[in-house]
């Protein structure tokens, strides 16, 4: 990649999560998680779908008692994508979801109670080839980590991932993924860099407890930005306080913008000023809305005026550069006809639109 900031990304081991690679030479996974009650199947089946159609790679979803472990039977049965089931201190639900035909396990082997309970869970993920993620969390670190730290610190996060990590290896289970997260950015960037070094195994991030979807995404975007420029990180989560779908949009559009995985239509739009000669706003606005269900990876220039707007547009597969008493509309970098502002995005829409098709048709042909 020409004028690549990014350092080659880091070694690691793969595993799966369902059908779903993680690690190793496989894109980066964003993930999300459900926040509807679990024993409500129909919301939470409804959830699982509006993110699939999100492109969510994973999906985690709370199992908190034996309810919730029944019903994810029937939630995996009316899903596609890789369900992971999210597990704190009962090895019973860890049991109960395995069963149930989860496709991951989220916990911590040493906060599930004695060796033997351990060594359960751990013999039927084995049985069934499932992966267990080993999620460390400042909030929650071990006490006597909290007595020998005085606070929660980088170096307190990996010592616990590495405490985690030593249980299962010594059961000689190898299908781990690891995190180290932090509402602090600087205490989550650092233990991730440290724990990279010292294992192989796939890491999944993210910026706990991130915030609003706007405070959440400009966190997640530098804490989770600085790992993925380092080479650093296998999935993704971007965690906010907002609706699950909204997570998965971030995460890729933080993917897409350091080149890191395409999906979906990048529209390039100038800021606007008093040369702008349409509502560039609001057209990117609907344009979004109207393209949210574009997966192909397509780049749009929307561009109010002339000063910027035929360079953008050059470099687009289409774009809109604003003029008057009408705008010039651009096909593969070159000016293809005139449009009025009242059929700009009815244009723009179908231009993509047809565009998409075509590459789907061109893919299925190969």
């Amino acid at each position: 990649m020409r004028d690549s900031i990014l350092k080659p990304r880091r070694k690691s081991r793969q595993i799966m999560v369902g059908n779903v690679a993680v690690g190793g030479d496989a894109p980066i996974a964003v993930q999300s998680m459900t926040n509807t009650k679990t024993t409500d199947i129909d919301a939470t089946v409804q959830q699982i779908l509006r993110l699939q159609s999100a492109g969510a790679d994973i999906v985690r979803v709370s199992v908190p008692d034996a309810e919730s472990a029944t019903a994810m039977r029937e939630i995996i049965n009316q899903t596609q994508v890789p369900l992971i089931a999210d597990i704190h201190f009962s090895y019973k639900m860890a049991l109960a979801s395995l069963e149930a035909g989860v496709h991951g396990l989220r916990l911590n082997p040493g906060n599930i109670g004695d060796r033997d309970r351990v060594e359960r869970v751990v013999k039927a993920a084995k049985e069934r080839g499932i992966s267990i993620r080993i999620g460390v969390n400042a909030g929650s670190l071990e006490k006597h980590l909290d007595e020998k730290y005085g606070e929660p610190c980088a170096d307190a996060m990996v010592e616990s991932a590495l405490g985690h990590i030593r249980i299962l290896e010594e059961m000689d289970f190898h299908d781990i993924k690891v995190s180290l997260k932090a509402s602090n950015i600087p205490m989550t960037v650092c233990a991730y860099r440290k724990l990279a070094g010292l294992v192989d195994y796939p890491l999944h991030m993210g910026i706990t407890e991130s915030g609003s979807l706007f405070a959440g995404t400009i966190k997640s975007s530098i804490g989770l930005g600085l790992l993925l420029a380092d080479g650093i990180g296998d999935t993704i989560r971007v965690s906010l306080a907002a609706k699950p779908e909204e997570e998965i949009k971030v995460g890729f559009e933080m993917l897409k913008s350091l080149g890191l995985r395409h999906r979906g239509v990048n529209i390039i739009a100038c800021p606007t000023c008093a040369r702008q000669k349409f509502n560039v706003i609001d057209t990117v606005n609907r344009l979004e809305a109207g393209l949210a269900h574009i997966h192909e990876n397509i780049d749009v220039a929307v561009i109010g005026c002339v000063v910027n707007g035929p360079g953008e547009a050059k470099e687009a597969a289409m774009g809109i550069t604003g003029g008057f008493p009408v705008h010039t509309f651009y096909r593969d970098g070159e000016k293809a006809e005139k449009v009025k502002s009242d059929q700009m995005l009815e244009k723009l829409i179908d231009e993509v639109e047809c565009k998409a098709n075509a590459m789907r048709q061109a893919k299925t042909e190969e």
